[in-house]
C-alpha cells in the first residue's frame, strides 16, 4: 500500500519523507521487520519502540511511526510523527489490510467473567445456521481451519486486522471477540466496526492495573460509549445484563439500540420466564422480541443460565431464528476449562474451572453444590503480581462454600508463593465456618494429588483458576502444567 492511502485520516504532527512510497508490511517488533516495512514505535509497560528505530532501519524499515523524531542516518526512511501511536498502529492497521470488520458481523463481549463461554453460545448458534464463523478470545483464535492458541484474551491491533483480514479471504462472516479491559485502554480494538457490544457484569479483578472500581467501570463503558457508538455499521446494539450493578448502571449512561438481559426482571428485553437449575443442566423458557425460546442447555449454574441469555440477546439483535439458538445453545455440551469434568472411577467429581476473581468461584462454588451428595473439595490459589487486594476476598469464600480447602500455587510469576498465600489465608481465618478441613499446599500438584486422594464416593472436588491454561508461570517462565492432565494422572493412583 501507498503510504499516503495507509495514513488517511490519521492525524500528523509532523512529517518528513516521501508519501508515495511503496509499504510492504507493518511491524511493532524490530526483529519482524522486512525490506519495505513501516516500524511503529510502541511506548510499553516494560520498554519502549522508540529504542529499536535503529534495529527496524537496519531489518529494511522505510517509514517509521513515532511520537518523538529520532535521529537516524538514512534519508530513504520517512518519518511520521503522532501524538498516539497506538491509536495510530490500530488505524493504519485497518487501512493497510481495507477495514476488514466492516465487511463481518462483529460482536465484542467484556466484562469480568462469562465472555468465553457467550463466545461458545454465539459460535454454536451460527454454526447451526451453517454461517462460517470466528472466535477471538481467552482460550484461543480459530476461523476455518486455522486455530491459534491464544497469546492474550485481545490482540494488538496489527495482529487483529490481519486475522479479520484472513477470515474475511476464507469466508467467514460473523466473529464474536472478547475484548478485555486491558484492550480497551491500549486501544486495541478501536477501528472495530461493531454490529453488537455485551456487557456481562463487572466483579473485582485487575485493580493492580485500573486502581478502582470506577476506573475500571469507565474502561469497560468506552467499548460502548465510543467503541460502538463510533462504528459504521447501520444497525448496532448493546446488550447489557442488568442484573449487575454496573450494568443496571450503563444503560442510563449510554445512548442507541439498547437491549437489556436479566434472569428474573420482567422489565428487560430478554429474561427467563421459568428456569430449572439441576445436577441436569439449565431448563428455561426465555421471553424475547421473536417470542418465547425453550433453552435445555448442559451448563450448570445461574452464571450460565445468565450467559445464556446474553447469547439469546445478541443472536436474536442480530436476526437469528429460534430454531437456531434453541439447536446451537442445546448443542453445546461444555466449554474448556468451564466447569469441565475428568472422567473417573472413583466414584466422584473432578472438575476444572478458570475462576480466578472473587465472583467467579463462588459462582462456580454455588453451581458444584447440586452435583455432590457428598463433601464439595475446593483447590485453588491466585496468580502473582496481580490483584492482591482479591487474594484474602476468594480465601473467605472457599472457606465459607466449600468443604475442604486446600489453597495453593496458580501463577506465581515473580511473587513468592507463600506470599501470595498469607494473603489468601488472611480471609481464610476471616470466614465463619473455620471447623472445615483445611490445607495448605503450595506445591499445586501436590495439592490436586491431596485432594484427590482425599475424595470419596459422591464428593466433587472443584479444582479452579487455570481451567484450561496448559502452562503455569513460575518467576518470568511458562512451564507445562495443566490442571486437566495432572488431575488424570493423579487418578491413576487411586
Amino acid at each position: 500500500m501507498i503510504l499516503r492511502d495507509l495514513l488517511n485520516d490519521i492525524d500528523i504532527v509532523n512529517f518528513n519523507g516521501d508519501d508515495g512510497l511503496e509499504v510492504s508490511g507493518i511491524s511493532i517488533d524490530s526483529n519482524n521487520v522486512k525490506d519495505g516495512f513501516l516500524f511503529v514505535a510502541l511506548r510499553g509497560e516494560n520498554t519502549d519502540g522508540h529504542r529499536y528505530i535503529d534495529s527496524a532501519v537496519k531489518n529494511g524499515a522505510k517509514a517509521l511511526i513515532v511520537e518523538k523524531t529520532p535521529e537516524i542516518n538514512s534519508q530513504e526512511v520517512s518519518v511520521v510523527q503522532v501524538n498516539d501511536s497506538r491509536a495510530v498502529l490500530a488505524a493504519a492497521s485497518a487501512n493497510f489490510f481495507r477495514h476488514p470488520t466492516k465487511e463481518l458481523t462483529l460482536v465484542g463481549i467484556t466484562g469480568t467473567n462469562g465472555k468465553t463461554t457467550i463466545t461458545y453460545l454465539l459460535e454454536s448458534i451460527w454454526n447451526h445456521e451453517q454461517r462460517k464463523s470466528g472466535i477471538i478470545g481467552t482460550i484461543d483464535y480459530r476461523y476455518g481451519e486455522n486455530i491459534k492458541q491464544s497469546s492474550m484474551t485481545t490482540p494488538e491491533s496489527l495482529d487483529l486486522m490481519r486475522m479479520f483480514r484472513e477470515m474475511r479471504e476464507l469466508g467467514v462472516e460473523t466473529v464474536a471477540m472478547e475484548v478485555s479491559s486491558h484492550a480497551i485502554d491500549k486501544d486495541r480494538a478501536l477501528q472495530c466496526q461493531f454490529d453488537a457490544a455485551v456487557f456481562t457484569n463487572l466483579t473485582q479483578d485487575h485493580l493492580d492495573y485500573h486502581d478502582t472500581m470506577e476506573d475500571y467501570f469507565q474502561v469497560k463503558k468506552r467499548l460502548f460509549s465510543e467503541y460502538l457508538a463510533n462504528s459504521k455499521k447501520e444497525k448496532k446494539y448493546s446488550i447489557i445484563n442488568i442484573d449487575d450493578p454496573f450494568g443496571a448502571r450503563l444503560v442510563k449512561e449510554i445512548s442507541g439500540n439498547l437491549v437489556s438481559y436479566s434472569i428474573k426482571n420482567v422489565n428487560s428485553t430478554v429474561y427467563a420466564k421459568t428456569s430449572r437449575i439441576t445436577e441436569e443442566g439449565i431448563e428455561a423458557n426465555i421471553n424475547s422480541p421473536i417470542g418465547d425460546i425453550q433453552i435445555n442447555s448442559t451448563l450448570f449454574g445461574e452464571h450460565n443460565l445468565s450467559n445464556i441469555l446474553a447469547a439469546v440477546a445478541t443472536a436474536v439483535s442480530l436476526g437469528s431464528s429460534k430454531e437456531s439458538i434453541e439447536r446451537g445453545i442445546s448443542n453445546i455440551k461444555s466449554v474448556p476449562g468451564r466447569l469441565e469434568g475428568i472422567e473417573n472411577k472413583g466414584g466422584f467429581n473432578v472438575l476444572v474451572d478458570y475462576a480466578h476473581t472473587p465472583d467467579a468461584l463462588k459462582n462456580v462454588l454455588q453451581a458444584s453444590r447440586p452435583l455432590t451428595k457428598g463433601r464439595l473439595i475446593l483447590v485453588f490459589g491466585c496468580g502473582g503480581d496481580r490483584d492482591n487486594a482479591k487474594r484474602p476476598l476468594m480465601g473467605k469464600i472457599g472457606m465459607e462454600l466449600s468443604d475442604v480447602l486446600i489453597i495453593t500455587s496458580d501463577n506465581p510469576r515473580t511473587e513468592d508463593p507463600e506470599i501470595i498465600l498469607d494473603h489468601i489465608e488472611q480471609g481464610v481465618n476471616q470466614a465463619s465456618e473455620k471447623e472445615k478441613s483445611y490445607h495448605r499446599i503450595a506445591d499445586r500438584t501436590q495439592a490436586i494429588r491431596k485432594a484427590i486422594k482425599t475424595a470419596k464416593k459422591d464428593d466433587t472436588i472443584l479444582i479452579a483458576g487455570k481451567g484450561h491454561e496448559d502452562y503455569q508461570i513460575i518467576g518470568t517462565t511458562k512451564h507445562p502444567f495443566d490442571d486437566r492432565e495432572i488431575a488424570r494422572e493423579a487418578l491413576k493412583e487411586i
